[in-house]
Parts: structure tokens; sequence; C-alpha cells
């Protein structure tokens, strides 16, 4: 049985390619794409995934700050042998070997006195304030390394969602305690976790919802189908559908063949072999249905990627604008954003779009490094100041595709595999369950906060956290409230959005309005 659903998979793949152009046709489409300015189709939509590998702490991403909330959070934090807690909104970062005024600690490179304080935030819209509180308005902050965030928010180009987490009905803290309510599966493991963010279902999914989504729109594409759903990170359910398959780019292009290898420059010294080994891995003559399959999707997928590497290589998208060097904060060296050239290889594929017809797309990248057990100041801080940049990059250079801004027909949002507890272990944190999202765009109702952030604190001292387990947030909002909101933008209708989210129909609210 698994062969044959493979070999599906592999005829599913092949018929994708079937219909592309030449590359030579290609470079005349798109020659004559570029030269008009803003040939972009007013009706080209794009979902991109942000996926954060491991668990992001959104703890320390993004933070309420009112005295109660503050309070709470502090004295979870500043403890351990490396205390987590971030430093107060107006707090001036402490040069390197002098004593910070919060914490008394010596300020060190990597650590949350050399920062500075919390950048803060002031939402459209008020959040409700919680049982306990004495503060009549909550107020939040980014982590001090997100200041591109903080402009993108006070833009309005970008949204918050909060406390968002995986959820088959409402859940309550007695209910979670009592195990009332059915719960999602395998909690607080990284690959069920990361499975069920993409597909609403533990590791061993087969497919995902971007690639349902892209199931049901791809038609818009005309021929060219196969770059409905495209991965700059490698493969993921997320993107798996049950008529299209993912396609995988590089950084650089397409690789010179997607499936089974790679047939370019030369081979074992030969300018010749490379042909050879070609002629051997596309032939069709085998005894093996599943050989012959496997033969010619690879014979397709060759010219398919001959077509990339042309479009990639056309004035238009050759100006896609490499992103700017980074400085990890934490070592004061440059290294590269991995996350933002990801995200240049869709830029150039959204400026293909005009010449490929394409009217619907679905992308992935991702970042990994997020599971932060240990020695979290110094990696969590390069992978937020990372991310903040990556953002700040696409939506500048979103700014300007082909002449016209893209910004409002691409919706890029964050994913991952749950948040982190809310008190330390010593240097970092334990795997937890909701936490807070990031939504850029220049179609998303930005600088605001979405769904309900959570009450903050450990049960404590007579103090009970309705919204928390343990140090784990009880999510108050779906992953399934989560892709709903963002398919409906994309074009995907109700009744389609209830097949693709058979919980959405649990949850009150299917719609959350932050694009």
């Amino acid at each position: 049985m698994a062969s044959h659903i493979d070999r599906r998979e592999f005829l599913r793949f092949s018929a994708g390619m079937a219909g592309l152009s030449t590359a030579g046709a290609f470079g005349l489409q798109m020659a004559a794409a570029g030269s008009a300015a803003g040939a972009v189709a007013s009706d080209y939509k794009a979902l991109v995934c942000i996926f954060l590998f491991g668990g992001n702490d959104a703890n320390n991403m993004v933070l309420a700050t009112d005295d109660d909330s503050w309070g709470r959070y502090f004295v979870a934090r500043n403890q351990g042998s490396d205390p987590i807690a971030l430093m107060p909104v107006g707090t001036a970062a402490t040069p390197i070997g002098q004593i910070n005024a919060v914490t008394g600690r010596i300020s060190a490179l990597g650590k949350p006195e050399n920062w500075g304080g919390v950048l803060p935030i002031v939402p459209k819209t008020a959040q409700a304030i919680p049982a306990g509180t004495s503060a009549s308005t909550r107020t939040f902050a980014l982590h001090p390394l997100m200041a591109p965030v903080q402009s993108l928010f006070n833009s309005g180009r970008l949204a918050v969602l909060a406390n968002v987490g995986t959820l088959i009905t409402p859940t309550t803290k007695a209910q979670y305690a009592t195990r009332s309510v059915p719960l999602p599966a395998s909690l607080f493991s990284h690959n069920d976790q990361q499975s069920t963010w993409q597909a609403g279902a533990t590791e061993g999914a087969r497919t995902g919802w971007g690639g349902e989504m892209g199931d049901l729109l791809a038609s818009m594409n005309g021929s060219n189908t196969a770059f409905t759903a495209i991965t700059a990170s490698g493969t993921a359910v997320f993107l798996s559908g049950r008529s299209i398959i993912q396609y995988p780019l590089s950084t650089n292009a397409a690789p010179a063949v997607s499936v089974g290898g790679v047939v370019a420059g030369s081979l074992f010294g030969s300018n010749a072999a490379p042909a050879v080994l070609k002629d051997i891995i596309t032939d069709t003559g085998t005894a093996s249905d599943f050989a012959n399959d496997h033969g010619a999707v690879v014979a397709r997928s060759v010219p398919t990627a001959a077509i990339i590497n042309t479009a990639f290589a056309q004035p238009a998208v050759a100006a896609v604008p490499s992103p700017p060097a980074y400085t990890n904060p934490s070592k004061t060296l440059v290294e590269t954003n991995a996350l933002a050239l990801q995200l240049r290889t869709v830029a150039r594929m959204i400026a293909t779009a005009p010449a490929f017809g394409l009217k619907r797309q679905v992308f992935m990248v991702s970042a990994g490094g997020w599971d932060s057990h240990d020695t979290q100041n110094l990696d969590q801080s390069n992978n937020l100041a990372k991310l903040a940049q990556a953002l700040d990059y696409f939506d500048t250079t979103l700014g300007n595709i082909n002449g016209a801004d893209m910004r409002s027909n691409v919706t890029t949002f964050t994913a991952s595999d749950f948040s982190r507890t809310f008190n330390t272990n010593g240097d970092g944190t334990d795997h937890a369950w909701g936490g807070h999202h990031l939504i850029m765009g220049g179609a998303v109702n930005g600088g605001t906060i979405y769904g309900q952030y959570p009450t903050l604190g450990m049960d404590l001292n007579g103090f009970v956290n309705p919204n928390a387990t343990g140090g784990s947030l009880i999510p108050t909002t779906s992953v399934d409230q989560y892709a709903a909101t963002l398919g409906a933008w994309f074009g995907v209708g109700s009744s389609d959005l209830n097949t693709i989210f058979p919980n959405l129909k649990n949850f009150g609210t299917a719609n959350l309005g932050f694009v």
C-alpha cells in the first residue's frame, strides 16, 4: 500500500510538471512582463508561513508590561544561574562591565542588561484587564532586539495574535485538569505538535492545510499548478496537498533536478558525464512501474528546473536585493541570516508570477534553533533579531517587485511547535503550549493585538492563574481559527474551511479579523 501511495504522489507531481512552459518561451514571457512596471496581477495572493522549529519562547517576544503582569513576569524569570528576565521599558542598555541598576548584576555581552529595556507598543484596541489585576489599562512591549518589528507594528503592517495553540475545543484550566474535554494528542512533543500545527494531526499526517488550500485554488494558476506550493526550507507536511505537491527551491534557484539528484555542470571531471547520468535516471524502460514513474518525474523536473533558473536570471527577478549584512547581537559577529535568504527566494518567485500567470501561491520558510532548554539568552536573542531583520527585509523588498508594491498581496505569518514555560529552569525554558504569533502584510489590520492576551504568573502565594497550568499557558485561540482567518483572505470559502478544519465549528469565531 505504501509503495502504491508513493507512486500516486509521483504521478501527481509529474502531471504538475507537464504543462510548464519551455525555458525559451519563458524568457520571452518574462521579458514582456518585466517591460511593464507594475505588471502584477491585482488578484494575486500569497501566504508565507515562517515556521520556528523547536518552540519559540513567546513570553519573551511579546510581553505585558502593566505593573501586575510585569511583576509576576520578573519574579518568575529573574532567577537561576543565568536569568532570562528582560529589562523594563525605558531601561538604558548597561555598558559591558558595569552594574545594572535593575538587577544589580554586571552587564555582559549576550545578557538582558546589555540590550536595554523592552520596546513599548500601543495596540489600537485595548486588551481586557484580567481579574485580580489592579492596572486600569494593559500595556505591552516587544523584545529589545526586535526594533524592526516595533516599527512594522506602529506602521499598521504587523499584528500580534495572542495565546494561540493547538486545540480541539475551547479548554479551561479546570477542564484540562480533569480531562473533561478532548485534548490535542501528544502535547509538548516536538514532532507531533509541529505536525498538528501544520496538518491538524500528529506525526504521520499526509496533507497539511497549506497544501489543501493550494488544492482548492491551484486551478487559478492555469497550466503552472506545479508552482502553487513552494518550499524554500525543505519539505514539510504543511505544503502537502491531495492533488498538488510542494516544489522545492534553494536560496539560489531551483535544483537542477528537483527529484532524484542533481544534473548540472561537470561530474567526475567530465562535462559529458551529466548528460549520461541524466539519460540513466530518466530512463523509463525498466520493468518496475515505480522506477518508470520516478524516471518520468525526473525527466520533467529537469526542464522545470531550467525554467526556474531562467526566470531567476531575468533582470526583473535578479534585481530583487540581497538581505543586508546581519550582526549577531550576542557575539557581535557578522553571520548569515538564512531566514532572510529564504525570504529573498520567495520574493524572487513572486516576481515571476506575471510571466507564469500565477494567482495563488503558498510558501514555507523556516528557522531552527528555538528549543531553548538552556543558553536561552544567547540563542533566542539571536533568533529573534534574525526574525526581526528578515521580516523588515521582506516587507521592504515586497514594496517594489517589478515596480509594484506587493505588500497587500502577500500575508506572512509565524508558527511554531509551541511556546515555552513561563518560569525559567535556570538558564532556559521547557516545552509549554499557548504562545503569541506575528502576522505581517499590507492587507493586515495591524497595530493591535488579537485574541485574548492571558493573565501572567505562576500559581503561588494564593494567586491562581486561570489561563495557565503549571508554567504553560492554555491557549484561548486555536490554530484552526488562526489558519481559517488566513484562508478566508486567501480566497477559500467557508464550507471548504470547515472541511479543512473540522474542529473549527467548536469555536465561536471562525474569522479573527486580523486580515
